[in-house]
């Protein structure tokens, strides 16, 4: 399903509504500006398979973006409000986006990217303007909020880092369905089978919009008409006060707001009334036991977990329950068939780790403009078969167990950081020889960036160096990538081959903390 239906069965009901203020958006406003930007972009000459881009806070127009975008036929890329102009406006022009929209909070960063952008014609600000945007609403407003003649449904494109440290935008096939179509509902259809969740449903997000889970549940959200709740940032007690003055049924976190949440005295967490939730989902980062734990005995065994990719490659699910039953697993698979493989590619047997496969009866994702980091997606037989590089095993019922993370990366509040991009960065900096980045552990965060330099002879190993390399990184990327911590070694241990032993220095490190 899609919005539209619901705009004429049941036109008032809230679509959107943001958390802090009330400002509410009807099912009727969602369908009829999402038409009007979709006629607009028609005629500014925007076809199938077309790119938009949104540069945005928790807006709550931010959902007319999207469903003008995939009633469109369009891709429509979400960009990290919290990157720097330069990584930003990569990503709008790696995509080729032809429109970005964003707005006057914006402001600062869109204007830095303008003179970056070099396949941009169409830009657009809500709230007002500046030199180099168009009013959005004034310009929307031109256009009638009836649908277009041909509907065919469009797909977003996120991007998650590589590892040449630049960002890859992972690009699936568009359907070929139209945009009523049913069997296109994707996150609705998990929404509703797994989640139990209906028109009747509210549905609190507490994260950014830009991140794939938030995007993805709340326009599932939507596709089922439910009510989505918007937050524009997650605020322990705000997110509790919200499940109770909105009466949320469901809602998506991470692990770190978690531990956030169980940070405030116990008086204050049981003075909100959270009778009206029925399912607690966490996904994107790794949640330590005991915190999951105190999570079901604080609101009992709704708090389910599932595990999957931006890329979509497949998606497993475990209520709690079975949680309890298994400690540590992700679930079985709801979506795709998991394989463990050895390094060559040789399927393995229940309890034996290795890499994690998923087949799938469609033609996979692939990492736009990187044909060769696609091919390593893909398993050296079988072309349906693509993994992330997480490794884990199966036990005998088919229930996923993950051991490691791909190539290191860091998860920091349920965020990805991926080292090669702060390697790449620290790397160019005039002192430094060498550098290896990875994650170590933090109890709120779950990892914080760490960084062992080899710096070049005579440069000072001291706390002024440090400082100057941090500052160094925070100049060039975005703050939550700047190492917490930075260690100096005279040499860092390499391969034959030339690759860093991170587990060695990993361990090492692990083994100061202790």
């Amino acid at each position: 399903m899609y919005p539209g239906v619901y705009a004429a069965t049941s036109p008032d009901r809230p679509a959107v509504v943001m958390a802090a203020t009330g400002e509410t958006v009807t099912y009727r406003e969602l369908e009829d500006r999402s038409n009007r930007l979709a006629q607009q972009w028609f005629a500014l000459g925007l076809r199938k398979g077309d790119h938009v881009a949104i540069l945005a806070e928790n807006h709550p127009r931010y959902f007319e973006v999207y469903w003008a975008a995939v009633r469109s036929g369009l891709y429509i890329t979400a960009v990290n409000r919290h990157l720097t102009a330069d990584e930003a406006a990569y990503i709008v022009n790696d995509c080729r986006a032809k429109v970005l929209v964003t707005t006057t909070r914006m402001t600062d960063l869109a204007v830095a990217v303008l003179p970056e952008l070099t396949d941009t014609p169409h830009r657009f600000m809500m709230d007002g303007t500046v030199d180099g945007f168009e009013a959005y609403e004034a310009a929307m407003a031109r256009f009638d909020p009836v649908p277009l003649a041909e509907q065919p449904r469009g797909d977003m494109m996120l991007y998650s880092s590589g590892t040449t440290g630049r960002p890859k935008g992972i690009r699936r096939p568009l359907t070929g369905m139209d945009i009523d179509d049913p069997r296109g509902m994707g996150a609705g259809h998990f929404a509703s089978s797994l989640l139990g969740m209906g028109e009747t449903s509210t549905y609190l997000v507490p994260a950014p919009m830009y991140h794939s889970a938030a995007l993805q549940w709340s326009v599932g959200a939507q596709a089922l008409g439910a009510t989505v709740v918007l937050m524009e940032r997650f605020d322990a007690r705000d997110f509790l006060a919200a499940i109770e003055q909105y009466s949320v049924t469901h809602t998506q976190v991470v692990p770190t707001m978690f531990v956030r949440l169980l940070k405030l005295p116990a008086a204050e967490r049981e003075s909100f009334d959270l009778s009206t939730l029925q399912n607690v989902l966490h996904a994107a980062a790794p949640c330590p036991p005991a915190v999951k734990h105190q999570m079901i005995d604080w609101v009992g065994p709704i708090v389910c977990e599932l595990y999957s990719g931006t890329e979509g490659m497949g998606i497993t699910f475990i209520t709690a329950q079975e949680w309890l039953d298994r400690p540590g697993s992700v679930g079985r698979a709801v979506l795709g068939v998991p394989h463990i493989c050895d390094e060559a590619g040789s399927p393995l047997p229940a309890g034996e780790i290795g890499t994690v496969y998923f087949e799938r009866d469609v033609v996979p994702f692939e990492y736009h403009n990187d044909t060769d980091k696609t091919a390593d997606s893909r398993h050296p037989d079988h072309a349906q078969w693509s993994t992330v590089g997480d490794v884990g095993y199966l036990d005998a019922d088919g229930y996923l167990f993950l051991t490691d993370r791909k190539s290191f990366m860091i998860i920091s509040g349920g965020v990805n950081i991926y080292p090669a991009e702060i390697e790449s960065c620290l790397s160019a900096h005039p002192e430094v020889s060498d550098v290896a980045v990875f994650g170590l552990p933090d109890p709120e965060m779950g990892e914080y960036v760490h960084a062992v330099v080899e710096l070049d002879p005579g440069v000072p190993a001291d706390d002024v160096t440090a400082e100057r390399l941090r500052e160094y990184v925070r100049t060039h990327l975005a703050g939550y990538k700047v190492p917490r911590t930075i260690e100096f070694c005279e040499r860092l241990p390499r391969l034959a081959t030339g690759k860093v032993k991170k587990h060695e220095l990993r361990d090492l490190a692990l083994r100061a903390l202790a």
